[in-house]
């Protein structure tokens, strides 16, 4: 099963984006309700895409993320395609159109 990985540090993001050729990240917040209801959606869909890896990331944890990434809201969905970042998605999610995204990229990486 394709799991969230923890990361909570900057260096450890750093790592996780280069090691993995997709690599996606999930940044929320402790008390985002938005973030909680929309993480267990996100892990469903991304069981199909089992070559996507993924990692989580807790901005109250992390601190340094919102200006790593130049982020003002949580949640923020960014996929990187060997280290270029190629979605952002953030607070309000469309899961339909996220997926569609994630499906041609996916589709054009495999093939």
């Amino acid at each position: 099963m394709n799991q969230f990985q923890a990361l909570t540090s900057i260096d450890m993001i750093d790592a996780f984006i280069e090691e993995h050729p997709l690599a996606f990240l999930y940044i929320s917040r402790e008390g985002c309700s938005v973030c909680h209801g929309l993480l267990p959606q996100v892990e469903d869909m991304m069981q199909d895409y089992p070559d996507i890896k993924l990692g989580h990331i807790d901005a109250d944890e992390v601190e340094a993320v919102a200006g790593h990434f130049s982020i003002f809201t949580v949640p923020v969905l960014l996929l990187f395609v060997e280290g270029k970042e190629y979605i952002r998605e953030a607070r309000i999610v469309h899961m339909d159109l996220f997926e569609e995204k994630i499906k041609k990229i996916y589709a054009h990486m495999a093939g």
